[in-house]
């Protein structure tokens, strides 16, 4: 297949390009284009302050779902067995290491 040029492509080209159709034109790029934002008045306050703190952070905590007992007992022990592994294999890696040097400073 060649181009208007007369050429081979140097790699395959999309549907779009072989039939001459850019996928991106000024317009549809102005169409898609997200508005910029408006800059904040310095003066302006966004936050409620130091005292609102306290009760938004009550508000918020009545939001969460908290774990039951039984799912905290799971959770404690999947960390519990997740870390005796780890152990095990830092354990494991270090007397490993250790016997090697042990082995290639002594031969």
């Amino acid at each position: 297949m060649t181009n208007p040029n007369g050429q081979t492509p140097a790699q395959p080209t999309g549907k779009r390009q072989l039939h001459g159709a850019s996928p991106v034109s000024a317009s549809t790029y102005e169409a898609k284009r997200t508005p910029a934002t408006q800059e904040r008045d310095p003066d302006e306050h966004t936050g409620g302050g130091i005292a609102a703190f306290p009760g938004e952070v009550a508000s918020e905590m009545k939001k969460v779902i908290w774990p039951t007992g039984r799912q905290m007992v799971n959770y404690t022990l999947i960390v519990f067995a997740f870390l005796i592994v780890i152990t095990a294999i830092v354990w494991g890696t270090d007397i490993l290491s250790a016997k090697l040097v042990e082995w290639i400073l002594i031969r």
